[in-house]
């Protein structure tokens, strides 16, 4: 339940704000999830008027301010075909107007197709106050501590990276069982990360040598046994997801 609303003009506003211990305060960017039925009581900061929705191509580097909206970035011609596909995968075209880049990286869980696809893209987070970055992959597992007092502010991306996602559901649109989004970079750096369970995805493997793609899907999928699938099932499926997208990131350019 929101108890309280603020629109600041002002960054430092927003923070001081934020940094609040009663009540709990928290930004509010589409309100996809704040929005939805809740007894929990809170303050929202609006992030409407702090100019966050931009994208910017900076060299090789994509900047995306924390409230893009996901179908800001879907519009983008210079993204992924692979993020796009991720994207629209994420949300329908109605909740992609209003889910911001910033909410989705935070509220993610395992299902998330957009989360798996950013976490393999290895994004950056910047945070304020002091443009503080990070990995997505360090900010997962300790989302909730990290934001304590702090704002992301911009995620930033590398373009020229050969990325491909993969998933299996019961229906084309329905969240994914089991999922794969494979980055490769020109060094031949490559980054597998498995999703379609748990609390986030999984970082299954980060390296220069890819020849143990399948084990490392295996392996994160050994356990992964819920209410939607076996975790046999899902070690089956994931090693035919893989390869299919190691086959992608092999004929298909980076942007």
């Amino acid at each position: 339940m929101i108890v309280e609303y603020h629109r600041p003009e002002k960054m430092d506003e927003a923070l001081s704000l934020l940094a609040r211990k009663s009540p709990i305060t928290r930004p509010l960017g589409g309100g996809t999830q704040l929005n939805a039925p809740s007894d929990e009581e809170v303050a929202v900061v609006d992030l409407q008027s702090l100019q966050l929705d931009f994208i910017k191509q900076k060299g090789k580097q994509l900047q995306l301010g924390a409230s893009l909206t996901l179908q800001g970035l879907f519009d983008f011609k210079d993204i992924p075909a692979a993020l796009a596909d991720a994207i629209r995968h994420e949300a329908t075209f109605t909740l992609r107007r209003v889910a911001t880049v910033a909410g989705c990286l935070v509220s993610a869980d395992g299902r998330s197709s957009f989360a798996a696809t950013m976490l393999a893209l290895d994004a950056e987070l910047i945070f304020q106050p002091n443009n503080e970055d990070t990995s997505y992959g360090e900010f997962l597992p300790l989302r909730h501590d990290m934001l304590a007092g702090r704002l992301i502010s911009q995620v930033n991306i590398l373009t020229q990276i050969n990325l491909a996602y993969e998933f299996v559901a019961r229906t084309p649109a329905d969240l994914p069982i089991v999922s794969v989004a494979l980055a490769r970079w020109p060094s031949g750096r490559t980054r597998l990360v498995v999703g379609g369970f748990g609390a986030a995805p999984h970082l299954a493997l980060d390296g220069q040598d890819a020849s143990g793609l399948v084990e490392a899907t295996a392996n994160a999928l050994n356990e992964a046994g819920d209410q939607w699938a076996s975790a046999e099932y899902r070690m089956a499926a994931g090693e035919k997801l893989v390869q299919r997208a190691l086959e992608r990131i092999e004929v298909e350019p980076g942007v």
